[in-house]
């Protein structure tokens, strides 16, 4: 289910940039991108995704903050990510956000494959923020 919902994330907002309801798409590619963000190559697609729309809805600060994420992506998803993290420009790249009980039940279900190890989160309370690694 978490991977048809990639999949849907990806298609909707093809279908939303393509139709120029950028509102739509960015809604569709920070579902999509929470998520991704344990899947590196997922992660990274959906900030190329988002410097793509913020080319198109000609919007420097997106196309701008979008290209250190994307490398960050590349980089980092495996060791650490912000929960629940829009992906977005306009929001700080550290920045831990609640996530909807709908995308914490379809995160969920990567840890239920028993045996898979480096598949589930484990929270660790920090200063008063949460923080998502692997456990």
């Amino acid at each position: 289910m978490l991977h048809s919902a990639i999949l849907e994330g990806f298609d909707e907002a093809r279908v939303a940039i393509r139709s120029r309801d950028y509102g739509r798409a960015y809604h569709w590619l920070e579902r999509t991108h929470i998520l991704t963000q344990r899947r590196t190559l997922l992660h990274a697609k959906s900030h190329v995704l988002m410097l793509y729309l913020g080319i198109r809805a000609q919007d420097p600060r997106e196309v701008l903050g979008q290209i250190p994420r994307f490398l960050a992506a590349l980089l980092f998803s495996q060791v650490w990510v912000p929960s629940g993290n829009t992906g977005r420009a306009r929001v700080s790249a550290f920045q831990v956000m609640p996530l909807s009980q709908e995308l914490e039940s379809l995160l969920s279900e990567e840890c239920s494959p028993p045996g898979r190890l480096l598949s589930c989160f484990a929270s660790a309370h920090t200063h008063g923020e949460t923080y998502e690694r692997w456990s």
